[in-house]
């Protein structure tokens, strides 16, 4: 459903999800992603700007699901507010995404969105989607 691919899928399963409301999906952290080779060689923690992706990346498979004719548009993210990083995130760890729809309407998108491990927020914070029409976007 994303448009995104190794390497940069983020999200590994979806646990559930109501259409136009909220998800639940996973993102397994392992020691073999890309980005611990240069973040941090010594200290792996996962960038922040990548949980905050993958939160993105949950919230995109919701609203993908959530629209009409869905493979005639892409989802950019246009805006992030109220972003708390609390804990890192580290090799070993599991994320549970969860997200929910504040407002969708036919070219914007609102959400919530918490990344989780073990019981703790590790992020949260405010996302905003904008829609646009595939057709056109090349040329």
């Amino acid at each position: 459903m994303l448009p995104q691919r190794f390497p940069f899928l983020l999200v590994d399963r979806v646990l559930e999800m109501e259409k136009g409301k909220s998800i639940v999906a996973i993102k397994n952290v392992t020691v073999n992603e890309p980005f611990f080779q240069g973040h941090f060689p010594e200290i792996k923690v996962m960038p922040g700007v990548l949980v905050v992706e993958s939160m993105a990346q949950a919230g995109g498979i919701l609203l993908y699901n959530s629209i009409p004719k869905p493979d005639e548009k892409l989802l950019f993210l246009s805006k992030i507010d109220n972003l708390k990083f609390r804990k890192p995130v580290i090799p070993g760890d599991q994320i549970r995404l969860e997200v929910e729809i504040v407002k969708l309407k036919s070219r914007i998108c609102h959400i919530k969105a918490k990344a989780i491990v073990d019981g703790d927020v590790v992020t949260e914070g405010d996302i905003w989607a904008s829609l646009a029409n595939l057709e056109g976007l090349n040329e």
